[in-house]
């Protein structure tokens, strides 16, 4: 029982840790019964909802006006020549604007490009809530999360967001080299890549409009975890 409850938990990082490193997926709404499909840009908050930044000269933000219950789907390199071993997670909810400054933030330090537009009057923000979440692994590898299963501790996500100011500030000042190292050890060129944010199953590091997603090796729950897995990161990237 304990190994089965370990397998899940363990696909259910996987699929978050794919959610989160997406910076492109597919939106699915519908108009009167009729579904549509569209690319969209996410992000996600601290509790692992997914945020868009939508204009309303898209088709889809109208569709999300009148009903906001839609899907998101995000993908994964194939691990063979056949596109069904690519892993994937579609997220099904109900997306709601919201007017949330640090939520914008957020959105802008995954997309920082968007910085051109973000003052723009006709684009706002929506959260979707997550409601239900399928992962499929590869080929014939699927699994149905209950969001209690699917998303992080509430707690643990809340005692990141609240540090996560902090965080920011001291690793930028004092660690500048890490985050380089961490950067290059991803593939990226060297430059002064900074940390934009950072979460309970990662952290994103930023150079102009590039981003990386960094994952950390454990979930964190509080603060120190956050440095013990940034440190660890660093070392290793250093030892490659």
């Amino acid at each position: 029982m304990n190994d089965q409850v370990d397998e899940k938990a363990a696909m259910a990082l996987e699929a978050r840790r794919l959610l989160r490193a997406s910076g492109v997926a597919t939106l699915a709404t519908q108009q009167d019964g009729q579904p549509f499909a569209g690319l969209v840009t996410p992000a996600t908050t601290h509790g692992a909802e997914v945020l868009l930044f939508l204009s309303t000269l898209s088709e889809h933000t109208r569709h999300l006006d009148r009903d906001g219950r839609c899907a998101v789907m995000v993908q994964g390199v194939p691990r063979e020549a056949n596109p069904q071993t690519a892993p994937r997670l579609t997220v099904t909810g109900v997306a709601e604007r919201v007017e949330d400054a640090g939520l914008k933030g957020r959105w802008l330090a995954r997309h920082p490009y968007a910085e051109l537009y973000a003052g723009f009057g006709d684009f706002g923000l929506f959260r979707i809530v997550p409601k239900g979440a399928l992962w499929v692994g590869g080929f014939a590898q699927a699994r149905r999360f209950r969001m209690e299963e699917f998303l992080p501790n509430p707690a643990h996500a809340a005692a990141i967001a609240e540090a996560e100011a902090e965080i920011l500030e001291h690793v930028n000042r004092d660690h500048a080299d890490a985050m380089e190292a961490i950067a290059r050890s991803l593939g990226a060129s060297p430059g002064a890549w900074r940390l934009v944010s950072v979460d309970v199953d990662g952290c994103e590091l930023a150079l102009g409009d590039w981003v990386l997603r960094s994952c950390f090796f454990q979930p964190a729950a509080e603060a120190d975890d956050v440095r013990r897995e940034l440190i660890l990161a660093a070392r290793a990237a250093r030892a490659a």
